[in-house]
């Protein structure tokens, strides 16, 4: 019974191996069209005027609660509340790494959320970091982006900022069919919206110098924020224009 058994296991790792570079030969085949060399922004004049709304919100909401936010909470406080939110969106990135056929994206944040949202109560602390086992951040702009979607037009949205009409779609759908968010009751929903608005005013405050400078000290805040953001979209995406060019940067890499 020895050979056949070999047998059998050397024909499940071929078929296995035969799946694995298929899907791959899929996904190369659907590459989403190098982006351009200029940003396409044929809704400038409506862009700018959200834009203007974004900075007024900022101006008068977000950035001064940021601020105050950094100053009166506890810096051990501010890392659990953005573990726990960081938390939250770990089974959202799993989903995305199985639907961009990324096997080991998928396994990584399963196993993350597994061992934070247990060892870590509830994604409090990040015992899955000391292991090695670090977040794969994804989401379903990135999964269009390797099904072979193009970014589209550069869109600014109200109280969001900017985007992409590919990473506009993507942000509705992981907002709508985020499995926390389906599976959460509701006080404990409550308390997801909470962490990610903290998370969000943290970050707001931690980059405060970069964000300012862009934001307040720009000659023109609109086209420089733009600039940024598809810079550090397509770095994430590993994309260089179509002219070829390398240049794209993450303006918060540290």
């Amino acid at each position: 019974m020895v050979f056949p058994l070999n047998s059998r296991i050397r024909r499940n790792s071929a078929i296995r191996l035969g799946l694995t570079g298929l899907t791959a030969a899929i996904l190369s085949a659907c590459a989403a069209p190098p982006p351009p060399a200029e940003p396409y922004d044929p809704y400038e004049k409506t862009n700018r005027a959200f834009h203007s709304v974004n900075l007024g919100l900022d101006k008068a909401l977000v950035r001064p609660s940021s601020k105050a936010y950094g100053a009166i909470i506890p810096a051990p406080v501010k890392t659990g509340v953005s573990n726990f939110a960081s938390n939250l969106d770990l089974p959202g990135d799993a989903v995305n790494g199985a639907l961009q056929g990324n096997p080991e994206r998928f396994v990584t944040n399963v196993l993350r959320f597994a061992v934070n949202s247990t060892i870590g109560i509830g994604g409090l602390f990040d015992p899955a970091g000391a292991m090695g086992v670090h977040q794969s951040k994804t989401d379903f702009g990135e999964t269009l982006h390797v099904w072979g979607v193009g970014e589209g037009a550069y869109v600014e949205l109200p109280g969001i900022g900017p985007s992409t009409v590919r990473d506009t779609v993507g942000t509705a759908v992981d907002v709508v069919a985020n499995p926390v968010r389906l599976v959460l009751p509701t006080p404990e929903s409550y308390y997801a919206t909470a962490a990610k608005v903290g998370s969000k005013l943290g970050d707001r405050d931690r980059y405060s110098e970069t964000i300012d400078s862009v934001l307040y000290d720009s000659a023109d805040s609109y086209a420089q924020a733009r600039l940024l953001y598809l810079q550090n979209r397509r770095f994430e995406l590993g994309q260089k224009a179509e002219d070829g060019g390398d240049s794209f940067i993450d303006p918060y890499e540290e």
